[in-house]
This record gives C-alpha cells, structure tokens and sequence, in this order.
C-alpha cells in the first residue's frame, strides 16, 4: 500500500508537487478550500465574461514546458500559446507611450530612437541577464534552500560575482542607462519582487532576460487553461482533487502529522504537504509545540505587494489599449516608497490594465471587452468600499483620458478584490498577493524551510518557500518539494 499524502491548496505548487508524488508512486489527495481549484489562479464566469482572478503574464514558457515532460507530455496537449507582439505598453503620458516589440531587431531599433548608442549596451544588460537566468534558473531555484552547504559548490560561488548579488538593480540599470523611459523599462519587473529597485540584487536582471529575449505569451482560453491542463495531468495520474474543503487542523502525533482535518471529515496522513498560505498553516493548523517560527518571525519578514483588483465587463469595444498595459505616468519611485518604505495606500498609484479580450475574444460576450484593472500596493491595509471606489475612479479619470475614450459608462460588470479577500479566500498573511518578497535576507535558505524541523513529516511548498513568488517558481518548488519527500520517505 503506497503512502498517503495529502497536499493541502490547489494552486501552481500544490498541484505540481501532486502530480510529482502521484508519478513516483505516492496516493495523492488534494484538498481545496475554495469551490474552484487553482488557488490564485481561479477563475471566475459572470455576465457571459471569463475573469481569470490572478496571474495574467505568462513569462518563462521553458518551466511550463519542463514540468509537462516531466510526465511525457507538452503543453500543446493541454492549451495553445500565442506569443505577444507588442508584448505589453507602457504610457507615460498622454500620446507618450512605448510599445515593447518581440523581436530583438526592433527592440534594439527603440531602444535606439530613445537613446543613441544604447543597442550596444542593450545587447551587453542582456548577455549577462542570460547568464544570472542560466544559473538563477538552472542551480538555484531547484535547490532545497535546507542549508547554507548546498551553495558551497566553487561553480556556484565562482558565478557569485557575476550574478551581482551585491549591486542593486537601480545601479546597475543607471550605469549602462541614461533614459528614464528605458530605466523604467527595465525596472518595472522587479516591481513584485518585494523591494525597490535600489533595494533589490541587480542578480533579478534575469527578469528581462525572461521578459525581452523569452517573451510574453498568452495561453488561448486563459490563464486558468494551465490550471486546466494540470488537473488533467493530476487526474491521469490517480490524484483527488477534492474542492469545498476548508482545512481546520494538522493533526501530530509523536513527532509526526498523522491526520488533516477538515469541516467535512477527516484525512489520514503518511505526509503532508502545506502548499497554501505557510503563514497560516504553521500557525493555525499546528498546535503551538509544532511550529518552528513565531509570530514575530513572520511578522517581521517583508512581503511582497498586495495588490487592489477590478474585474470590468465593459459593453464596446475599447481602443489604444494592448493585452498589456502599464501606466507609468506617476512617479515610480513614490509608488514604490509606498508600497516598501512607508507602507500606506499610494497617493498617485501606477497601475496595470489587462484586456485579454483584445487576444481572445471569447472571453467577453461578442462586441465587449474583459478588462482587469491592477494597483500594486503594500500589504497589511486596511481597504474598505469607499477606499477601493476611490481608487477606481481615480485610475479610470486616467485611463479614460489617457485611452481617449469612455469607458466607465460603458461597465456593465464590476467587482473588485483587495487585501480582505486575499485573506478570506486564501488566508494570505496580511493580505499580501505575491508571497514572500526576494530580497537578499530571504534568498535561498534564509527563506522558511520547506521541511519542517519538528514534525518529520510535514513539507511546505509555495509562494512562502524555496524558490519564491510567482508562477514559475511556484511550479519548480513543488518540484522540488517532492524530490525531498522522496529523499526521505520512500512511497
């Protein structure tokens, strides 16, 4: 009789460490609070409108394709990829905008209209971006984060120098940079990781790499197409995916988790795995013997962004917006001051707009549009009605006027989602949207352990662990979860 694991979450890195266990020969069940699976990937179908409620940038398509070999398939069996081109905007001003190509010709071509001789330096910020991508992506990200001796490798620690652990992000952009439009360029994706740009190791250059040469795609159907895809690869492998299941308690049993249990019954347990929120497993589903960290602990880690969300059915069509756009004609660095330095609802946010009914008209009745609107912001807010509608006409007076067009009498669908509902539906510690941020004390294994060190059998996967935020790595690290499980007890 193989040994019984039971996964608690159904986003990227539940689902992932399911499937891994489930082919190495463990009897997989997995348990989702929510009705729909998929964790901060849901979906959500109102109006004749198909939201994806989370991650929008598909980014790093090499992970998604690596996890389906894993099992002898590809991507194609699951959903159908088109690459973007323009990738995504940014609007600085009123018909003030740049418009990222995919080609690496054309890229080099703007980045020379902004600023002369910047195509050579484009082509060197790059070279050692897919340096740090190779070695971020191919050596650490895979590794456990258990022990600082998983780093004492001379080839790791040789490419210590040119990763730029030291050199922030800003520095290094500045020093090759002069134009601030290209500065923001390629600064803005490391705008989730949990720091400012001047606070975060030039080492995530890598996100360029990943944005600029790899590029941005879209799954047809939908982000949740790839959450489809892997409950159809967890199904072919014998893992229950279990929905409505609201996990009330681990229970531990001489030094090992022996019991889930949730308001519909209980689950017995050779293994568990705590793929939702980490805060919120260790500290209100173990009983207070069973934790490693205390509250203090956790309450002094930085958290990556939440973030404000407006889901909008608007009943035209909409013109001078792409799939991707990202409105930069506020001040980056007091947006981010506000997010990271002194945390409190920003004054003249940045923002994001998504229509990807603008890529896949099927998701939107015929003749309208599915946008979603995105204001990053600090977690631990407290946001309220009048607040989120605040912000929301602030953010449509400028993209009303920005777009040249009405838009706001034209919804006929709205709901927003803030750092209450993050915590409601996913428990998420302080309402953070993004996880764990990267800064440089909490890289690698100064990260929560995905082991427990008090209860033997007790595995953590996910945005709170190794590797960190977002949804490649939050594949990898179910990955790498389960190749420690296997290490240790064997199906």
């Amino acid at each position: 009789m193989s040994k019984k694991v039971i996964v608690i979450g159904s986003g990227f890195a539940g689902l992932s460490a399911a499937c891994h266990l489930a082919k190495k020969g463990y009897s997989v069940t997995v348990l989702e609070k929510n009705e729909v699976p998929g964790g901060r990937a849901r979906k959500m179908e109102a109006n004749g409108y198909n939201f994806d409620m989370g991650p929008s940038w598909y980014w790093m398509p090499e992970v998604f394709e690596n996890f389906f070999e894993h099992f002898g398939k590809k991507v194609s069996d699951y959903y159908e990829l088109t690459r973007l081109d323009p990738a995504y905007k940014i609007v600085f001003g009123k018909d003030d905008e740049l418009a990222v190509p995919a080609g690496m010709k054309e890229l080099r071509e703007l980045f020379e209209t902004y600023e002369p001789g910047s195509a050579v330096k484009l082509d060197h910020f790059l070279k050692e971006a897919a340096y740090k991508y190779k070695v971020g992506m191919g050596e650490f990200v895979h590794k456990p984060g258990l022990s600082l001796m998983e780093f004492a490798d001379t080839r790791v620690l040789s490419s210590m120098f040119r990763l730029q652990m030291l050199t922030s992000m800003s520095a290094h952009v500045e020093k090759l940079f002069k134009n601030e439009k290209l500065r923001a360029l390629l600064k803005f994706p490391v705008l989730f990781l949990g720091a400012t740009p001047e606070d975060t190791p030039a080492m995530y250059s890598l996100m360029n790499y990943a944005d600029l040469e790899l590029g941005t795609w879209f799954p047809k159907g939908g982000m949740y197409k790839i959450v489809e895809g892997m409950l159809s690869l967890a199904n072919e492998l014998g893992v229950k995916v279990l929905s409505s299941q609201n996990v009330k308690k681990i229970v531990v049993n001489n030094g090992k988790a022996t019991k889930v249990t949730t308001d519909n019954g209980d689950f017995e347990a050779d293994i568990v795995v705590g793929a939702a929120d980490y805060h919120h497993v260790e500290q209100h589903l173990l009983d207070a013997e069973h934790r490693v960290y205390s509250e203090k602990y956790w309450d002094k880690r930085t958290m990556a962004p939440s973030s404000l969300l407006f889901y909008l059915g608007v009943n035209k069509k909409l013109n001078n917006l792409l799939h991707h756009n990202l409105f930069f004609d506020e001040d980056f660095k007091q947006h981010a001051v506000e997010i990271y330095k002194k945390p409190m609802w920003p004054s003249k946010p940045l923002f994001y707009a998504c229509l990807a009914s603008k890529t896949d008209p099927a998701c939107a009745p015929e003749g309208h549009e599915n946008l979603f609107l995105l204001i990053p912001t600090a977690p631990a807010l407290t946001d309220n009605e009048a607040t989120r509608e605040h912000y929301y006409n602030v953010v449509m007076d400028r993209l009303e006027h920005l777009s040249g067009q009405s838009i706001r009498a034209h919804i006929d669908f709205k709901m927003s989602y803030a750092h209450s509902n993050f915590i409601s539906d996913y428990n998420a510690y302080k309402g953070n949207a993004y996880g764990l941020a990267n800064t440089l004390g909490q890289t690698a294994f100064l990260k929560p352990k995905l082991r427990s060190s008090k209860v033997k059998n007790l595995y953590y996967a996910g945005q709170l662990t190794t590797p960190g935020p977002g949804v490649p790595p939050s594949l990898i690290s179910g990955e790498v979860v389960a190749n420690e499980i296997f290490k240790a007890i064997k199906p």
